[in-house]
């Protein structure tokens, strides 16, 4: 595992993130307190950008350009065909912008450092609620700059699981279909954001998560805050979860590979 490196100014890696992360925040919030995030595009059914996810975007480009200039970024609403062969960082500016765009209060600032497409470091920062969401490999997971860890859940049937539909029809309709079969449990929650989904099951908060449809954007940070929390994060194959997955089973160990059982039992394949 590589030392992460040091910024041109000098600053570690988890102070350039942080950075990104406040800054964008505050463009994220002020756009949300005063109602200006500016007119909705539309990328699908359901899925937006706002005039604020391209601000909160920039804002982070602009620094990571400074910081850390031979380094590859792949963000959402800039995505491009960035190879990732070495260093790269994967920002999501706004992940939750449905929930954004509808004045709900659940959207988180998402990034991730990777060497070779491996997360080294994640970062995931609701503004709303101030919290801090990171991990660094080796070294643990913090909320609020305080440890956390998965929960101790062992079997579905006695969780808190957590789902995301993502932008596809039918895989969020097999989602659906898979949360009914598995019902009753301890609860059922679709959060919005599988950026806050993956971070609540590192810390949790959830027991599992779950979700079929993902983009490197939405789980390069929560895979390393899961591992770092002590849990598991796996595909539907069970194989472990890297950038490139389409989909995702992470929280506490046990209760994660009930769920794999439950759902190998199911035709959830496409």
């Amino acid at each position: 595992m590589p030392d992460l490196p040091l910024s041109a100014t000098g600053k570690t890696a988890e102070e350039v993130a942080r950075a990104c992360a406040q800054k964008a925040g505050r463009v994220i919030m002020a756009a949300f307190i005063y109602g200006t995030g500016g007119e909705r595009g539309v990328k699908g059914r359901g899925n937006f950008v706002t005039e604020t996810d391209l601000s909160a975007e920039a804002v982070t480009l602009d620094i990571l350009r400074e910081e850390y200039p031979d380094h590859d970024v792949l963000s959402e609403e800039t995505a491009s065909d960035v190879r990732g062969d070495g260093w790269m960082w994967v920002v999501d500016p706004l992940d939750g912008t449905h929930n954004f765009s509808q004045g709900i209060p659940h959207f988180a600032f998402n990034i991730a450092l990777c060497y070779e497409r491996e997360p080294l470091l994640g970062l995931t920062f609701p503004p709303a609620t101030g919290e801090e969401y990171f991990a660094q490999a080796g070294r643990g997971l913090t909320v609020r700059g305080k440890p956390a860890r998965v929960s101790n859940a062992q079997r579905v049937k006695d969780s808190m699981v957590a789902i995301g539909l993502g932008y596809d029809d039918l895989k969020a309709q097999r989602i659906l279909e898979l949360a009914t079969d598995l019902w009753p449990m301890e609860g059922l929650r679709d959060m919005g954001s599988a950026a806050l989904g993956l971070a609540y099951a590192a810390s949790g908060r959830f027991d599992v998560f779950i979700h079929h449809s993902l983009y490197p954007w939405d789980v390069a940070a929560g895979i390393v805050q899961v591992r770092e929390g002590g849990g598991a994060v796996i595909d539907r194959d069970g194989e472990p979860v890297g950038i490139d997955s389409a989909g995702a089973i992470a929280g506490a160990p046990e209760a994660v590979a009930d769920m794999l059982s439950l759902v190998r039992d199911r035709a959830w394949r496409e």
